[in-house]
């Protein structure tokens, strides 16, 4: 299925919000360490890999497994945390599809 079909569309906007968010993530050694640790990533994959869904996804999924963090990241990127998880919703759900 071409990329934006389907019952889950992703945004033209979800991966880029995936990226700003890896940014506010990385803005904290100790979460930057959390994401790594939770992912199973380490920084070199991290790098070579952002343009893959995949690992966008993890991002993603790695806030909205924690509240307090998807809360700050949204003020932070000041949009609603509902707009992260939908997000991390429809590249979940496109994640082993090809962009």
């Amino acid at each position: 299925m071409p990329r934006g079909e389907g019952i889950f569309r992703v945004n033209e906007g979800d991966e880029a919000l995936a990226l700003h968010a890896l940014g506010w993530i990385l803005s904290d050694e100790r979460r930057a360490d959390r994401l790594l640790e939770m992912t199973g990533l380490d920084p070199s994959t991290l790098r070579a890999f952002l343009d893959d869904r995949a690992t966008l996804s993890a991002i993603l999924g790695f806030l909205t497994a924690y509240e307090p963090d998807l809360v700050a990241c949204a003020a932070a990127l000041d949009i609603k945390p509902e707009a992260l998880a939908g997000a991390a919703r429809r590249l979940e759900d496109l994640k082993g599809q090809q962009p």
